[in-house]
């Protein structure tokens, strides 16, 4: 069925169950469905808009809530700064890339996790690094 004139598929995918608790609250409080979420979501990514890694954690305890959250990238970029250096202490600028980074190199560390035990990605010693999983 197309409301906009463009025929849509179904697409499926597999979180844990925790994850999709999540997805489902922060949609809730979205006040949209759970397939407009995801969508909305995998969009922004594309779109290279930052996604906070935990619903609640940054925006929503600011009072945020919902659709206003979404902000370009590099304001996002720059609020997450100013919330390293609200601590009042001076912050060398290698502790500030790595502070403002961690959340992205966990999500690739998760990735390569998801990737490896779906068969897709492995880890080769010999080769020094992660490889696609062939088969071979």
């Amino acid at each position: 069925m197309s409301t906009d004139g463009q025929e849509r598929t179904a697409v499926r995918t597999y979180v844990p169950a925790a994850q999709k608790a999540e997805w489902e609250d922060h949609a809730d409080r979205m006040d949209v469905t759970l397939s407009e979420f995801v969508r909305t979501m995998v969009q922004a990514g594309r779109a290279d808009f930052p996604v906070p890694s935990t619903p609640g954690a940054e925006n929503d305890e600011a009072g945020s809530s919902g659709p206003a959250d979404t902000t370009t990238g590099g304001q996002a970029l720059e609020d997450r700064i100013l919330d390293v250096l609200r601590s009042g202490d001076p912050v060398d600028p290698d502790e500030l890339v790595a502070a403002v980074t961690r959340d992205m190199e966990d999500r690739v560390y998760e990735a390569l996790d998801d990737l490896d035990e779906s068969g897709r990605v492995k880890f080769d010693p010999r080769a020094g690094g992660y490889t696609l999983d062939d088969g071979e």
